[in-house]
């Protein structure tokens, strides 16, 4: 029914994952997350201290966040107990519950309940946890690869601090990997493995944040492998490719080779090739770039070269990020080709950009003048006294819903910032603009 965290050294047998054997039993074997536990910041000192308050860990697959709970874990003189949200429910909940209350009442001993997969949990499930979190019967640490602002009810939420733990940078998770490699008693140290340095980042690359993945692929790698006749395990690039599942591409995403395929991903949508924009899609997908790095591109080309020829191509790449920030990878990639392909096969404008930028520098490079009267605010207490508002026309007042009218001070009135183009929705939107200048509008009879 209930799984406690056990001391490591009775656990540590090679039955068990190397991403197991290799969890961190102290803040000093924990890699990443420094905006967090870093030396001095709030929760590495409250850790230390033994000094929490119940905690949400949240953030994507392989970051940390069990690792953090299995290093309050073995730092807590308390009561530790961990339940999995997918397998326990109210009544495992029950018991732990009247379980802490004997320890703390009998004792005077803390317990700290770790929940995995918190999200799992329904509202009955939660709101059996709250009353025990609030009257600090049990201090709660729950982990989520979901948004804990979705998924976890409001009242837990308010009585929670909440932690982000973020992807971990491809050289947090070749600092794992090499611990691994020199760890003799709970790594792979008593191996003869030899790995150069390149393919060990290939596998770093390849995890994309994830150490898990990245332990399991050298673990698979090393223990499918026949050592050579001088004793020795020689992982090449052709053995991690098999070990990962996954085909490595020329693809660094820190190095030139990343922005020459994000260059060909953006050009391709500019230039209306769909299925050129999708190829180059796939290749970001499969090489492991950030999905919300993708979808930002995505939304910026949407404004900056399909534009006002088509705004609804800037609502499907939003739609499309958020389906990335929600879902996540592999569902999200669905949503966000769906917006790739909209947007290479959509009429293009740039106007947008040009306006706004135009704006911009002139705004810069120009003394600011004042708003003329009629445009202020006249809602407040003694602005109409003041002569905010008077004469302005309202158009919904006219015919048409318009009425010619300045809405620039008069020194600026021969401005203009924006030039429709002939593409799309567009063409419609200098045909418009050019009847407003020849219309003539009156009071509608009703209102004169």
């Amino acid at each position: 029914m209930l799984n406690l965290f056990e001391n490591e050294s009775n656990k540590n047998s090679k039955e068990r994952p190397l991403a197991y054997r290799m969890r961190p039993r102290n803040l000093t074997e924990f890699f990443g997350q420094q905006d967090i536990v870093g030396e001095n910041k709030l929760l590495n000192r409250a850790i230390k201290a033994d000094r929490l308050q119940s905690l949400i860990f949240y953030g994507p697959p392989g970051t940390g966040k069990t690792s953090l709970a299995q290093v309050i874990a073995n730092q807590t003189e308390a009561e530790f107990t961990k339940l999995n949200a997918v397998t326990s429910g109210v009544k495992d909940l029950r018991e732990v519950i009247k379980l802490a209350k004997s320890n703390l009442n009998l004792y005077q001993k803390k317990t700290i309940l770790f929940i995995d997969e918190i999200h799992r949990f329904n509202k009955s499930q939660q709101d059996a946890l709250l009353p025990a979190v609030e009257n600090g019967t049990v201090i709660m640490i729950g982990a989520t690869t979901e948004n804990p602002y979705f998924e976890v009810n409001s009242p837990l939420l308010s009585r929670s601090r909440i932690f982000r733990l973020n992807k971990l940078t491809s050289e947090n998770v070749l600092m794992i990997l090499k611990n691994s490699l020199s760890d003799s008693e709970r790594g792979l140290g008593k191996l003869a493995v030899k790995i150069s340095e390149s393919n060990l980042n290939l596998i770093a690359e390849l995890a994309d944040g994830d150490a898990r993945v990245a332990l399991n692929t050298l673990e698979l790698a090393v223990l499918t492998t026949a050592p050579s006749a001088s004793g020795e395990i020689i992982i090449n690039q052709k053995i991690i490719e098999e070990s990962m599942q996954k085909r490595i591409l020329n693809y660094d995403r820190q190095g030139d080779n990343h922005y020459d395929v994000v260059s060909a991903f953006i050009k391709s949508m500019r230039g209306s090739d769909p299925d050129a924009a999708i190829y180059w899609l796939a290749r970001m997908i499969v090489s492991g770039e950030d999905p919300k790095f993708i979808a930002r591109r995505v939304v910026i080309h949407a404004a900056e070269d399909v534009g006002m020829a088509d705004p609804t191509a800037l609502i499907l790449a939003e739609s499309a990020a958020r389906a990335v920030e929600q879902i996540g990878f592999p569902e999200a990639q669905i949503p966000l080709a769906e917006a790739v392909i909209y947007i290479a096969t959509a009429p293009k404008s740039n106007s947008v950009v040009t306006a706004i930028g135009k704006a911009i520098s002139y705004v810069e490079n120009n003394k600011a003048v004042p708003v003329p009267p009629h445009l202020r605010d006249s809602h407040y207490s003694g602005a109409q006294q003041l002569g905010h508002g008077l004469n302005y026309k309202y158009p919904h007042d006219y015919s048409k819903n318009y009425v010619k009218q300045n809405y620039l001070p008069p020194e600026l009135n021969k401005l203009s910032f924006y030039n429709p183009g002939k593409m799309g929705r567009e063409e419609k939107t200098a045909r418009f603009l050019d009847y407003l200048k020849k219309v003539e509008t009156k009071k509608e009879q009703s209102d004169s």
